[in-house]
């Protein structure tokens, strides 16, 4: 989902994952087993990287043995093998996003959602981690809701990208993307990727400007 800034991309999010009530109209989501990703890692700073990821399993009750396996297998998943303790200050912004992934993935979520978790990095990171969420997703099989401000990463993600418009916000244009998965970083450069998100852009512009 991509829209221009204060349109209600994230209050929808929110809405979804049953963080905000809506006020109007239905909402349809199994949140039976439900993971989120914020903006920020919102890791705990007191708690290294594999009490980080074990603290959605300790909240539910866990064994303790279970927790610690489970915990090490998302971090190695996720690429962080070797870094379990270490503190959250101690990790560079896309570590700490991996960590964030690794703590939500522990509980093997059916339906994820992510409120623009690459946002703060810097283009070749954010390109990284999106190849390794894809990764993830092929190993997972999770439904995935994810907002973002970049275009590209949005195509490159998705199998259907959706516009909203200013605020208020609303949905004006939803974009199929027709690209198999798995997705590898060549894609980027390919003619049809370049078209699609040439779409998108006008799009964007279009419900931006009127």
């Amino acid at each position: 989902m991509v829209g221009p800034s204060g349109c209600g991309k994230s209050t929808l999010l929110k809405i979804a994952s049953g963080l905000v009530t809506h006020t109007g109209g239905s909402v349809r989501v199994d949140r039976n087993n439900l993971g989120y990703t914020f903006q920020d890692a919102t890791l705990l700073p007191w708690r290294k990287v594999r009490e980080n990821v074990e603290l959605l399993m300790e909240l539910r009750g866990f064994d303790p043995t279970e927790r610690r396996r489970v915990a090490q297998e998302q971090i190695d998943l996720v690429g962080l093998t070797g870094f379990e303790g270490h503190y959250p200050k101690r990790l560079s912004g896309g570590m700490r996003m991996r960590a964030s992934l690794a703590r939500s993935l522990a509980l093997n979520p059916s339906v994820f959602m992510f409120d623009e978790p690459f946002g703060a990095l810097d283009e070749i990171t954010r390109e990284r981690l999106n190849d390794e969420l894809i990764a993830l997703y092929m190993r997972q099989g999770f439904t995935g809701l994810f907002i973002t401000h970049s275009i590209p990463e949005a195509v490159y993600l998705s199998t259907k990208v959706v516009v909203m418009s200013k605020r208020p916000g609303r949905i004006v244009s939803t974009f199929d993307v027709p690209f198999a998965y798995p997705r590898t970083p060549e894609l980027r450069y390919a003619p049809q990727f370049s078209e699609l998100c040439g779409d998108i852009s006008v799009a964007l512009r279009d419900a931006i400007e009127k």
